[in-house]
């Protein structure tokens, strides 16, 4: 029989990062020669093994927690040791820190014992640098020798990357049979309550790797949040140091930031992710958004290449130092374009960055790209010239599905069948449709030729949608399809993804109404969250990736669009499930969990391979800061809409320096959803709605000033 070769699981790992690097051990801070468990680099896993041992005892693990943004703590107990009776007197404080080149750890053996305590502190090693697709894919890497260096430095050199370790005062054994499984060791001695500090460090000379870690501080601001629910300011708090340590630069290019995807298998530049983390947080500042845009910018394509999914316009969808090869068939180059979605959301970026004050001199330089990306969208996003935006994998060894379902079983009819592609997908139709009106607008604010063209395009695809995709629910009535198959048949499974259709302008007002109302069913909405699809679905399954487990991208996405809507109830009740699922993960949100409903376990069930942090999960929380407070900024147009979705369900919440046009402006909403307003540009006037949608639109207000603005 032969081997299955298993993907490892993430869900019970410790994760420490400042990208590029990371570290994944177990609860009691070893880090393990198994699994996933190691140091990574970029997308190389430069240690597979650091396991703590005394007197070649493994200490016993009592507790863990954060040690600042990058770090981790952990405590553990050697009750062998110090005096006898059942109190513990020996404790081992294992504090991890990463760095972008490498790794520091500090060993604090402390005795509260009244003898003198005798051991020998040992810390295992082993390096592999099994490349991050070996590990994803379950495969086991072969040891490479280490040579011991002066005072205590283990090193390792393979495929241009050198690892070094070095221990401060400890003796390093890298000899005969540990030449695979170096040690570095310290001799201890103590006296009574006396405590003793040993470090090492790990660090990593990488020339090829693709991406970088910036310099300075991030570029935006980290707001002052007070709320009646506190589990809002903690998720804010803790995916705010999560952003900080998924900051990336393109090597190549090293001015410009970025958002890594997540850890440990997208720690890089991806083209879908980076652009929704950074459009996100555009409540915080908009040079996130620029570096994001730049960056995909000089990666645009040029040329038509099948073999990378590159064509003219088209957005990049993943870089990697090297091939990405699994073992199901999966190739991909080292610069893949194989997503039917980026160059579309790159536009959209582009507008809302521009609407939330991005200045015209950064803008203006990345108008050719903006028309290269709408010539991308009319002259090779539609292949069969229907209308609609397309995809299909010609090579045999891509990416099956482009959209941001891109698992080989991700869209499937009511019954379960897979859809055979070429596919086109809903959510893909409303973003082309934005992305077109936006580029019309864009066009015409900066006296560029084609805005007329593309509102015309517009208009035809969202008649075309109309035709095509809304079908018989049965008993939940009318709605969008998921999706049209080969043979343009709607793909009639009821999914998240028509989520994603609000607030693109596709839908009429009527349209979003019946969307909302299947969002917000038990069937979709019954989870910590928006499963990916609905229960009563054939397909469904709660730890499926894409069709039933719950994604907190996805889940404010969508609570963003229903609250922007004025569909308040629905994203309320998204809004509690997103917080719910944050304090059962201690407020570090990972990439997806189970859609079970709330109360099979009272928390949601963890996906075991979801990586964690992840840069849209942990953005997810400013996204929901900017529905709490419902700031909705137009800068070119000279006016922010204030619709709030805090007041009496939500609770107040307060927030200090957010970003409008580079201004630092804070709002508060009381329990009763009275807003107050401040240090908004001078030229910037409030306009007010109800959460009806029904526009109600007050003269100017003296922006610059406090402005209270009643429900």
């Amino acid at each position: 029989m032969t081997e299955r070769h298993l993907q490892p699981l993430l869900h019970d790992l410790v994760g420490t990062v400042l990208a590029p690097t990371s570290a994944l051990g177990d609860p009691a801070g070893q880090i393990r020669p198994t699994g996933v468990q190691g140091v990574f680099h970029a997308d190389a896993r430069v240690l597979s093994r650091a396991e703590l041992r005394i007197d070649d005892r493994e200490p016993e693990a009592l507790a863990h927690g954060p040690a600042g943004p990058h770090g981790t703590r952990f405590v553990a107990l050697a009750r062998w040791l110090g005096d006898p009776g059942p109190d513990p007197t020996v404790r081992i404080e294992r504090t991890r820190r990463v760095g972008p080149h490498g790794l520091d750890e500090e060993l604090r053996v402390v005795s509260t014992a009244a003898v003198p305590v005798r051991a020998t502190v040992a810390v295992d090693l082993a390096c592999d640098l099994a490349p991050i697709e070996v590990v994803k894919s379950g495969a086991m890497a072969t040891p490479l020798k280490g040579g011991a260096g002066p005072s205590g430095e283990i090193s390792w050199t393979a495929d241009g990357i050198t690892v070094t370790v070095t221990g401060d005062g400890a003796t390093g054994h890298a000899d005969g049979d540990r030449a695979l499984a170096p040690r570095l060791s310290w001799p201890v001695t103590l006296g009574p309550r006396e405590t003793v500090t040993l470090r090492w460090r790990l660090r990593v000379h990488d020339p090829r790797a693709v991406v970088a870690a910036p310099v300075g501080e991030p570029e935006w601001a980290r707001p002052q949040v007070r709320a009646d629910d506190r589990r809002l300011v903690r998720l804010l708090g803790r995916s705010l140091d999560d952003l900080r340590g998924l900051r990336l630069t393109d090597a190549t290019a090293p001015g410009d930031v970025f958002l890594g995807a997540g850890v440990p298998w997208f720690l890089t530049l991806f083209g879908r992710d980076s652009l929704w983390a950074a459009r996100m947080m555009l409540p915080l500042g908009t040079d996130l958004a620029a570096g994001t845009l730049r960056v995909l910018a000089r990666r645009q394509g040029g040329r038509v290449d099948p073999s990378t999914g590159e064509a003219p316009g088209k957005i990049l969808h993943e870089l990697r130092r090297g091939e990405f090869s699994l073992d199901d068939g999966l190739r991909l180059p080292p610069a893949y374009y194989g997503t039917v979605d980026a160059t579309m959301l790159w536009v959209a970026l582009l507008h809302d960055a521009w609407r939330w004050g991005l200045p015209a001199a950064q803008v203006e330089p990345l108008l050719p790209h903006l028309e290269a990306a709408l010539g991308w969208l009319g002259d090779h996003a539609d292949a069969d010239g229907d209308g609609l935006v397309e995809y299909v994998d010609t090579t045999g060894h891509g990416l099956a599905n482009q959209g941001w379902k891109d698992s080989g079983d991700a869209v499937r009819f009511r019954d379960g069948r897979l859809a055979a592609p070429p596919i086109v997908l809903a959510e893909v139709q409303g973003y082309a449709y934005q992305a077109a009106v936006n580029g019309a607008d864009l066009l015409d604010a900066f006296g560029r030729p084609g805005a007329d063209r593309w509102r015309g395009y517009a208009a035809r695809l969202a008649e075309r949608f109309r035709a095509s995709f809304w079908v018989d629910g049965g008993p939940d009535g009318p709605r969008p399809a998921l999706a049209l198959d080969r043979d343009k048949h709607p793909v009639d499974s009821l999914t998240s993804n028509i989520g994603h259709l609000l607030g693109t302008g596709l839908l009429s007002g009527e349209e979003e109404a019946r969307v909302a109302a299947l969002l917000t069913g038990e069937a979709l909405a019954g989870g910590f969250g928006l499963r990916t699809m609905s229960t009563d679905d054939a397909g469904y399954s709660p730890l499926s990736y894409h069709c039933g487990s719950i994604w907190a991208h996805d889940t404010a996405i969508v609570l963003a669009g229903l609250a922007r809507a004025g569909f308040r109830e629905g994203a309320l009740g998204l809004a509690d499930g997103l917080l719910g699922a944050a304090e059962a993960f201690d407020y570090r949100l990972p990439e997806l969990y189970g859609g079970d409903d709330r109360d099979l376990l009272g928390r949601p069930t963890p996906y075991p391979a979801a990586c964690r942090p992840q840069a849209w999960s942990a953005a997810a929380a400013v996204l929901l800061l900017q529905a709490a407070t419902g700031l909705y900024p137009d800068v070119p147009a000279g006016t922010v809409r204030v619709a709030p979705l805090a007041g009496a369900e939500l609770g107040a919440v307060a927030v200090a320096e957010l970003r409008v046009a580079g201004a630092s402006v804070d709002v508060a909403v009381g329990r009763d959803g009275d807003v107050v307003v401040s240090g908004l540009p001078g030229r910037l006037r409030i306009t007010t709605e109800p959460v009806t949608g029904k526009a109600v639109v007050p003269g100017p207000r003296t922006a610059g000033d406090n402005v209270a603005l009643p429900r």
